[in-house]
Parts: structure tokens; C-alpha cells; sequence
């Protein structure tokens, strides 16, 4: 009888915590981001990419358990699909970091360029204000904040567009290395991508607000 009770109880206590979580996790691997592109220190950016790596697997391991959560309980404080969205996006976000990171080590980019570490000051912007959001989802019928954070997102990944599209362009016409074009354009993506997928978090969001607030 408990466990057939325990399966129509409202799980604001097992799904808020569980967002919180991931919001918590996207926001250290932002910071390790931004820090990881703006040191020289080779032996410090391979540590600060271990890090990293860590990160996107616990990032990873939160969303497993919320689609557990999801399968398990008939009550879900919001949409299944709209959980589904967020949460997804909110781990697209991690693994394009970890990409990022990833492709940085692998093609040995010693000299971070501008683009580099503005677009990651970008997402570092972006993981603020969608942790802000999120935790907005708790007490929904204050939609300010939420509606705030999701415009200042936007405006974030429109900001991150103009910077990659800019650079792609000085790249094809200043840089003469193909090699190091296509290296620093996969970089380059990944990190746009990354506010993109913020961008997506907070198109989940906004769904959510209008169904429920």
C-alpha cells in the first residue's frame, strides 16, 4: 500500500532537487570552462580538462536518474516531454563544453584566440541565468525571474552567433592553414552550439510557463 501510495504523490521533492542538481553541475563546468581557456599554464589546462571530463560524466549520471524518475512515477510536477526537453538540453550543454575541451586537447591549441574565451564567457553567462530559471520552476506562479532569465539567454545565444559568424569570416580570410581553419571551426561550433543548447533550455522553460504559471 505504501509504494502504491509513494506512486501518486506529487514528486516536487524528487524532481526539483534532481534540476537543481544539473543546473549546479552545468554551472562548475561552465566556470572550469571559462578558466580552462584563460590559462597559459599547459599542466593547469590539462588538469582543468580532467575536470571537465568528470564533470560531463556526472552531468551524465543526473540525467539517467531524472529519466528514472521519469519512467518511475505517474505524477511528474510538469509535461513529461517538457522535463524531457529541458533536461536534455541542459546535458547538451555539458557535452558540447566537454567537446569543446575535448577538441582543445586533441588539436594541441596552445595560444587561446579572442573568440575562444569570449564565446565561453558566453555559456558561463548563459549556465547563470538558466540555473536562475530553474530554480524558478519551484515557485512558478512568480514567472518573473524566469521570463527574465529566459529573455537575457536569448540574448546571450544572438550575442554568441554574431561572435562565431565573425570569426568563421576572419578566419577564411586572414588564416592560411586549412588545417588550422577546420581545427579552430569545430571548436568554434562547439562552443557556439553550447549557447544554442541554452537557448533550447529556455525555450522549455518558456513552454512550461505557459502551460502552468
Amino acid at each position: 500500500m505504501a509504494n502504491l501510495l509513494q506512486f501518486f504523490i506529487p514528486q516536487d521533492k524528487k524532481f526539483f532537487p534532481l534540476f537543481e542538481k544539473a543546473t549546479d553541475n552545468l554551472l562548475v563546468i561552465s566556470n572550469v570552462l571559462v578558466e580552462m581557456v584563460g590559462t597559459s599554464n599547459l599542466e593547469k589546462r590539462r588538469e582543468l580538462i580532467r575536470e571537465i571530463e568528470k564533470l560531463e560524466h556526472v552531468g551524465d549520471a543526473v540525467t539517467h536518474e531524472i529519466f528514472h524518475e521519469l519512467s518511475a512515477n505517474f505524477i511528474t510536477p510538469f509535461d513529461r516531454e517538457d522535463i524531457h526537453a529541458l533536461v536534455t538540453s541542459i546535458d547538451d550543454v555539458v557535452d558540447f563544453i566537454h567537446g569543446s575541451a575535448k577538441r582543445i586537447e586533441l588539436y594541441g591549441i596552445v595560444e587561446m584566440p579572442t573568440a575562444f574565451i569570449k564565446l565561453s564567457e558566453l555559456i558561463l553567462q548563459g549556465s547563470e541565468q538558466l540555473k536562475i530559471a530553474v530554480s524558478g520552476l519551484k515557485d512558478i506562479k512568480k514567472s518573473g525571474k524566469i521570463r527574465e532569465a529566459c529573455v537575457k539567454i536569448n540574448s546571450i545565444e544572438n550575442h554568441a552567433d554574431d561572435i562565431f559568424d565573425m570569426t568563421i569570416a576572419r578566419l577564411f580570410e586572414e588564416e592560411t592553414n586549412a588545417i588550422t581553419i577546420i581545427k579552430h571551426k569545430e571548436i568554434l561550433y562547439a562552443l557556439e552550439e553550447a549557447t544554442d543548447k541554452c537557448e533550447d533550455a529556455a525555450n522549455a522553460i518558456e513552454s512550461i510557463l505557459i502551460k502552468y504559471s
